[in-house]
């Protein structure tokens, strides 16, 4: 059963049937042509309503009571698939169905589920919120599975750092392995070094809770065997190279690769697909004090590979060279991790079309597809070997931030590239983790990219 109690949400949708309240999704033809219920065609053309995408308006019965709504689709409703989030924020709080809509079920309710969603747990108030009964051709199990790793991900991500420091982070980690009864081993401080966890201590050693590295392990062996990482800094000051005030506003979000990837396992899990799972984490905080690593500093990593540290700043990819080298030496079938990574990713392709690297052409195109068919977008960036050289560092194997800053985005995935040797297939996704601006399916805030469009690549695959 999917753990709404776990992110401490309702369902946005209700079971009720004869008494819900109808919406009339249309388009300007269809109030053009007439083509809707005679009732609310008379009330639309009185009231003006042209159904620009988006557009409610309500509609009273002759004795003054609320009979329904009309809600704009606008002249192509393909452009926006998860415009029904909309009304999540639009309509009165009650029971409510569509009454016509040209669009699929699932599209109808994933945006609507998407666009109910509100981080309210520091509220001291929590306004009734529209409910919408599910229709009968819709696979409301999957839906329902699909939001909760969404509201996970977008929950985890909006948590403040004073509640979702490494210590809660790992406490979420066990709750959600807990719920489908998978198995957890957590490596913690000084640990980590006696376990060849260099990179993941150094980074983390600063802060006042100690660095970890989370493992979760669910399915069963003989399956095709993936395995999700996901960059755990729960905050990042820079370190010694210290980011301005504006540059730390939104680092709590700087482990929404780890938000991210527990709500693919969330996704995974509870459709009881037939795979071998691990979920890796490390999770830590950049953090300054004494003993915080420093610019010129060396260190061997996990895979002995030694790194010159050029930035503090650049310290995500580190935690994830440990990370890699575990998880590469249990050669899963694919390996994915995930990561709110470098700003160049941001500078290529904005805050709404995460790219991703991989080694496997196949597998690009499949993704591709996926990410199409579920309107989760997803860009693919080239591993040119050629700006290899540019990771190289005089007096170590490798650095952690290149000079000049051309390509970052590039250079950072063939840096992690060079901590996978063994698995067939990896991927790297470069993630914003936030909303920016709200939108029909969500409000500014956490964000989960690529997660449904994987997750439908992995049901296709097996």
């Amino acid at each position: 059963m999917v753990p709404y109690h776990y992110i401490e949400r309702q369902s946005p949708f209700t079971s009720k049937g004869g008494t819900t309240l109808p919406i009339f999704a249309v388009t300007p033809a269809h109030v053009e042509t007439g083509t809707i219920d005679p009732i609310a065609l008379d009330w639309a053309r009185k009231a003006g309503f042209r159904a620009e995408a988006g557009t409610v308006l309500l509609i009273p019965t002759e004795d003054g009571h609320l009979g329904g709504a009309l809600f704009g689709l606008g002249a192509n409703p393909s452009e926006s698939p998860f415009l029904t989030g909309k009304l999540a924020r639009s309509l009165p709080a009650g029971d409510w169905h569509i009454e016509t809509a040209p669009l699929t079920a699932n599209r109808l309710l994933l945006g609507y589920g998407l666009g109910s969603y509100s981080f309210d747990r520091y509220r001291s108030e929590r306004p009734a919120a529209p409910k919408l009964m599910i229709p009968q051709d819709a696979d409301a199990a999957d839906i329902k599975r699909q939001l909760a790793g969404v509201f996970l991900a977008r929950d985890l991500i909006n948590t403040p750092t004073n509640d979702m420091g490494p210590a809660e982070l790992e406490g979420a980690f066990r709750a959600l392995a807990a719920h489908y009864k998978a198995e957890v081993s957590v490596i913690t401080g000084d640990e980590l070094l006696a376990q060849n966890f260099p990179l993941v201590h150094t980074v983390g050693r600063a802060s006042a809770q100690a660095p970890r590295l989370l493992d979760m392990r669910w399915g069963k062996k003989g399956h095709k065997k993936i395995t999700l990482v996901g960059k755990g800094v729960c905050f990042d000051t820079g370190g010694l190279d210290i980011k301005p005030s504006s540059g730390m506003l939104l680092m709590k979000k700087d482990m929404g690769g780890a938000a991210n990837v527990l709500g693919l396992a969330l996704m995974i899990m509870d459709a009881k697909l037939k795979v071998d799972l691990r979920v890796i984490v490390p999770a830590v905080e950049n953090s300054i004090s004494g003993n915080a690593f420093r610019p010129g500093d060396i260190y061997r990593s996990r895979k002995g590979l030694t790194v010159q540290i050029d930035n503090t700043d650049a310290e995500g990819r580190l935690i994830l060279a440990d990370a890699l080298s575990y998880a590469d030496e249990d050669e899963p079938d694919l390996l994915i991790d995930m990561a709110t990574l470098t700003g160049a990713a941001r500078v290529a392709l904005g805050p709404d079309l995460p790219p991703f690297f991989t080694n496997d052409d196949h597998f690009a195109l499949d993704l591709a597809e996926a990410s199409l068919e579920t309107d989760d977008p997803l860009w693919r960036l080239p591993l040119h070997m050629g700006y290899d050289k540019l990771i190289r560092s005089q007096i170590a194997d490798l650095t952690n931030a290149p000079a000049g800053g051309m390509a970052g985005a590039i250079t950072a995935a063939l840096f992690l590239k060079r901590f996978v040797t063994k698995t067939p297939t990896w991927a790297h996704f470069d993630i914003y983790g936030w909303a920016p601006a709200e939108r029909a399916h969500s409000p500014v805030g956490g964000e989960a990219q690529g997660i449904r469009a994987l997750y439908r690549h992995i049901r296709g695959i097996l």
